[in-house]
């Protein structure tokens, strides 16, 4: 009787020559990421990363560093990205998921770390993927110094894969941004989102199912030159640079008393996060126009206003408090660094509550 063929690694799904081609192809991306502080070698098992280091060689330095970590990941945009075919923009997401939220705290990025879950490593979509993680990267200064990609075809089903981030920054302690700071009259300014950005996507998808949608299709009344798919799929964008230009424009005077990151929860469900349990904040819902995609959204899932605002950010994607006396020039400020701002509302003495002027009851 013949003896049955010995099995191997690669026939029970998991490929590591493809593994090791991937490491070359995704090298000179990470590297782009790369300044000064990174050390050692690429493919090590651990990356090092220098905190406390010379300042005649380096423009920053810290004297009380406090560490600011995230973890985040794109949701179910993943699974719109795979009907799309395109899968080189959910890394930038995942990157600006985790730095938008460290940003709030005023911190600066300093390393990144991905975790890709794969049913099967093809290369150049692996390659892919992480070339939209490194691009990420690159607009938040922010170094790549590692990940993992693990091959489960028993967990995830033949094109599926799924994607989450690690990130970790710097702070100098008297420069931390607490929200205790705030006060009654401050100025809430909102900076425009880009779009869905990477929450709600689950309520996207029914949607279109239920509509039967086709993301290939160009919407008119979303827009004229993309299809609904490429709206959809538009990366979240990253506020590093503006808010940490903002931040170190004052560095005596602490003119901004809280930020928020808009995600899942909408302004609503993100903005008491950061305010004291003594204020309220006031929105006023008609300061901006709402995004066409947002309302197609709406129309067509028959989705309730109120539902609307508790699951997207409605074309606010990061909110800042700041003194009213500085509001104008800070607005001026950020424009300048490309961003889109609207005075959107104001503190108030309260009980740690949003009020969402303007909208139907």
């Amino acid at each position: 009787m013949t003896p049955p063929k010995g099995l191997t690694y690669a026939e029970s799904g998991v490929d590591i020559e493809a593994g090791d081609q991937l490491v070359d192809l995704i090298k000179p991306m990470v590297k782009r990421t790369h300044g000064p502080r990174v050390m050692g070698q690429h493919g090590a098992f651990a990356a090092m990363f220098r905190l406390d280091f010379e300042p005649k060689l380096f423009k920053r330095n810290y004297t009380d560093p406090v560490l600011v970590a995230c973890t985040d990941g794109v949701g179910t945009k993943v699974k719109l990205a795979i009907d799309m075919g395109v899968v080189n923009t959910v890394g930038i997401d995942c990157v600006a998921m985790n730095v938008n939220d460290m940003i709030v705290q005023g911190a600066e990025p300093l390393f990144f770390l991905d975790y890709l879950g794969l049913h099967r490593q093809d290369p150049d979509i692996t390659a892919s993927i992480i070339e939209g993680v490194a691009k990420g990267c690159e607009l938040s200064d922010c170094a790549l110094v590692g990940g993992e990609c693990a091959e489960m075809p028993d967990i995830y089903k033949p094109n599926d894969f799924d994607i989450a981030g690690f990130a970790v920054g710097v702070v100098e302690l008297s420069r931390a941004v607490d929200p205790i700071r705030a006060q009654a009259g401050d100025v809430l300014l909102g900076l425009a989102s880009s779009g869905v950005h990477s929450n709600g996507f689950s309520l996207v998808r029914k949607v279109l199912s239920r509509r039967r949608l086709k993301l290939h299709t160009v919407q008119s009344a979303v827009d004229d030159t993309r299809s609904l798919g490429e709206v959809l799929l538009e990366p979240t964008r990253i506020y590093v640079r503006s808010i940490m230009s903002l931040l170190r424009r004052y560095r005596v005077k602490k003119v901004v008393s809280a930020m928020a990151h808009i995600t899942g929860g909408g302004l609503p469900g993100n903005l008491p996060r950061v305010l004291p349990k003594a204020m309220d904040a006031v929105i006023n819902t008609k300061a901006w126009d709402v995004p066409p995609l947002f309302r197609f959204l709406q129309d067509k899932g028959n989705v309730d206003e109120r539902e609307m605002w508790r699951v997207f950010n409605m074309g606010i994607g990061y909110v800042l408090a700041v003194r009213p006396a500085f509001a104008d020039s800070i607005t001026t400020y950020l424009e300048q660094s490309g961003e889109t701002v609207f005075r959107i509302g104001r503190l108030k003495k309260g009980k740690g509550h949003v009020h969402m002027e303007g909208l139907s009851t």
